[in-house]
């Protein structure tokens, strides 16, 4: 029986379905459809579902696919009602839109006032992507707090849009501790603090996990807990604070083999930054090269850039330590150490070769690169400076 020839039930038609329906019943007689415009070939697919006339709904996917898309008509075709079935022809079409959606707004620094604009289902398919263009993990989530209450107004809606629709979204264990830590600390009534508390929970076990027993932790929830990294653009640092008196750190960075091959010959990568004595600081690598242009005058650079200090204060001297882990003994080495000051002058400093050898044979050390990865070490303490005051009168 031709799909023309099926008898369906009497059904009640919306004056909205009403140009669809006439749409489709062309179709079923002459296998063509008069209109290219968006939202009607969505109705038109809609009804073809519903009244089961399949070769309608793959000619509606092919002619949605096939126009240019643009952010319009991503969020259109990802915000229609017809977005919830699960049939292959509308999941098709949801998929070009997403995919649209993300690659298009991957840098959330260059396009952030645009994304203040779309709607919730754009959202949820551009932060579901793992390579999103971001500073930090911190960066989404303090993001989507604005967005969320820029869009929603009314008090209960935002709290039930932040912690169902939203909150999921963030990826608590690629966050840094201290942004953990401010997150729990935080009152908002936005968010549920109940599954914020459990998320994070269970982001600072994992973090655990990983630092001490690597491998103990069950496949399933290592999957759960662990979602991939996005292509954020500070490397996360682990930082090891020492108690006061003492203000010293040790700051840990792991930097891949093929982000370091990225660097050449002029590129830098910059840690997450990180307090120490109320200064903060980030760790920079970079690719230097000599006055000369020699090849082989190319080397691997580490620096401490200075990010902010307290009012008060006007420089800061920092004693550091630079080490790299090695094989065989799988131990960090201590590569350069000296005492740097910083002042609103000298923001960045640091050795331009720590390794003392040309960026070729850096770049190709199999001792250096543990599994893929340059594991990096900077020991860092505040030198006190001598107290100076004048005389008693």
């Amino acid at each position: 029986m031709k799909e023309s020839d099926q008898v369906h039930p009497r059904i009640r038609i919306a004056d909205s379905e009403e140009d669809a329906l006439m749409e489709l019943l062309s179709f079923m007689y002459s296998g063509k459809l008069t209109s290219v415009v968006p939202a009607l070939l969505l109705d038109i697919l809609m009804a073809a579902d519903k009244f089961e006339v399949p070769s309608c709904m793959r000619h509606c996917s092919q002619l949605l696919t096939s126009l240019p898309m643009t952010t319009e008509s991503a969020l259109l075709y990802l915000d229609h009602p017809c977005s919830v079935l699960m049939v292959a022809e509308v999941q098709h079409v949801v998929g070009a839109a997403k995919e649209f959606l993300t690659d298009k707004y991957k840098d959330l620094d260059k396009f952030e006032d645009e994304v203040m604009n779309i709607s919730l289902a754009g959202i949820e398919a551009i932060f579901s992507s793992t390579d999103m263009e971001v500073e930090s993990e911190g960066h989404v989530y303090r993001f989507l707090l604005k967005w969320a209450r820029a869009r929603y107004l009314e008090p209960e809606e935002r709290h039930e849009i932040l912690s169902c629709r939203l909150l999921p979204l963030v990826r608590f264990s690629h966050m840094r501790c201290t942004t953990l830590k401010e997150i729990l600390a935080c009152t908002d009534n936005d968010i549920d603090h109940g599954k914020v508390h459990k998320r994070i929970a269970e982001a600072l076990v994992f973090k655990d996990y990983q630092t001490d027993t690597e491998g103990v932790l069950p496949e399933d929830l290592r999957a759960c807990w662990q979602p991939a990294k996005r292509a954020y653009k500070t490397k996360p640092v682990k930082v090891v604070m020492f108690d006061p008196p003492c203000r010293q750190a040790i700051v840990y960075l792991g930097i891949e083999r093929e982000e370091c091959s990225r660097l050449f010959p002029s590129g830098e990568i910059y840690s997450q930054s990180f307090f120490l004595a109320g200064h903060e600081f980030r760790l920079a690598a970079t690719c230097e090269m000599n006055e000369a242009g020699d090849s082989d005058m190319y080397s691997f650079g580490l620096y401490i850039e200075l990010c902010s200090m307290p009012e008060c204060s006007e420089s800061v001297t920092i004693d550091f330590e630079f080490g790299a882990k090695k094989k065989p003994s799988g131990k960090f080495v201590s590569q350069s150490n000296n005492v740097l000051v910083f002042s609103e002058g000298e923001l960045m400093l640091g050795c331009e070769d720590i390794f003392g050898t040309p960026w070729w044979a850096f770049i190709a050390d199999d001792n250096l690169f543990i599994d893929g990865v340059l594991n990096l070490r900077a020991d860092l303490s505040v030198v006190e400076q001598p107290f100076m005051t004048g005389e008693m009168v």
